[in-house]
């Protein structure tokens, strides 16, 4: 049967809050507070998988494939629960990385279950999780399509080298969009941004981990290793911008909407939109710069104390297969974790299926990966200073 494309969901890339969840959680940690850190030995459960063979799988919305004609039906999942016998209770409870965070902290933070055995959320906050001992290691054994076929760009993040903890669902890159015909010319890096013709016309992203990788890309900073200094030089050049009427304003999603409308000429974007703007306007590009772009992803993580490991284990590895890495793909549209997805995709019978394999938003090219970058992640110690100024340029 042919796969069906979609057009992606929103992205889930979405803003921290001022000294939100985020801040309240980098207090935490870097405060010792005793109940927030977990230690390796506190971290399992007794495993019931083999006789209790079902998992709760919490997700964002529209972030797995659904049938065209119900969309309570879900093929990839179904598909899952028919060869294991393992039932998915596939729960879409994600809406905001850190409404989340508050939602299942009090539980993690006092060594209790969740009642999730599995959780999708953005590596940023993944690597908090991380940190405070708050996820269990995977066991890669259980997992050979994992071990195998994970895009080796995205397989040793600083917050989780050799990706024990954490195992990427979708992947996505923030890069600049524009519109060729509205611009007049093509834009190539992150200075571009600043010149004279576009002024008032440009919208930078608000969340400060959203943002903040791609600008110092465009200082020439390498985002693996970036120091407070680099952050703050940053943010003054993104204050001078603002004195003189550069940036229109700073945004969450809703930035697609001024491009379209042409109230905007470039922006801060991630590719899983603008594919699905390029549907309509075919004049929107996307633009990985010349001095890099941040790949990002949101990963899969087994909470402490969740009951059914073995499961959720299983459920990751049959999302690396291939063949279904590739319904996934050709579903959501972002860029997939599993390169050998591509080839499946090209060898479909549906033109329009088989196209997919040929887009480098889904499948960078290799001119394209050589210019994507993990970013390290922002520390708890350094997370509340940082949010601050940040939030002062944005307006949080």
């Amino acid at each position: 049967m042919a796969l069906t494309p979609k057009l992606p969901p929103p992205s889930r890339r979405t803003l921290l809050r001022a000294l939100g969840g985020g801040a309240v959680l980098g207090g935490l940690a870097g405060c010792g507070v005793p109940a927030a850190y977990v230690s390796p030995g506190d971290r399992a459960a007794a495993d019931v998988s083999v006789r209790d063979r079902r998992l709760r799988f919490a997700n964002w919305p529209l972030y797995v494939d659904t049938d065209d004609d119900d969309s309570t039906e879900r093929p990839s999942l179904d598909a899952f629960e028919k060869r294991t016998g393992i039932a998915v209770d596939y729960v879409e409870e994600i809406n905001d990385n850190d409404e989340f965070f508050g939602k299942i902290s009090p539980a993690l933070m006092n060594h209790q279950q969740t009642g999730r055995d599995l959780i999708v959320i953005s590596d940023w906050m993944c690597a908090r999780f991380v940190r405070l001992g708050w996820v269990q290691r995977m066991d890669r054994s259980r997992q050979p399509h994992v071990a195998r076929y994970l895009d080796p760009l995205l397989s040793a993040p600083a917050f989780d080298p050799g990706r024990r903890c954490t195992v990427p669902w979708q992947s996505g890159i923030t890069g600049i969009a524009y519109d060729r015909r509205r611009v007049g010319r093509e834009i190539r890096g992150v200075s571009d941004l600043w010149a004279d013709d576009l002024k008032g016309r440009v919208t930078l992203l608000s969340g400060l981990d959203e943002a903040f990788a791609l600008l110092m890309q465009g200082d020439g900073v390498d985002i693996r290793t970036w120091k407070a200094d680099d952050f703050h030089r940053v943010c003054d050049l993104v204050q001078r911008q603002v004195a003189r009427g550069q940036i229109r304003r700073f945004t969450g999603n809703d930035y697609t909407k001024d491009l379209v409308s042409g109230d905007v000429l470039a922006c801060q974007a991630y590719s899983g939109d603008v594919i699905q703007l390029q549907a309509d306007n075919p004049d929107i590009r996307f633009v990985v710069p010349e001095e890099g772009a941040e790949l990002w992803s949101d990963s899969l993580m087994i909470p402490d104390r969740a009951r059914h490991k073995r499961n959720a284990e299983r459920l990751i590895d049959y999302y690396y297969e291939p063949e279904v890495a590739a319904e996934l793909a050709a579903w959501v549209n972002y860029v997939c974790p599993v390169p050998a997805a591509r080839d499946v995709l090209a060898a479909s019978k549906d033109e329009d299926t088989a196209r997919l394999a040929e887009n480098p938003l889904i499948f960078p090219d290799g001119a394209m990966r050589d210019r994507l970058v993990i970013a390290r992640d922002i520390t708890s110690g350094e997370r509340v200073e940082f949010a601050k100024r940040w939030n002062r340029i944005v307006g949080l």
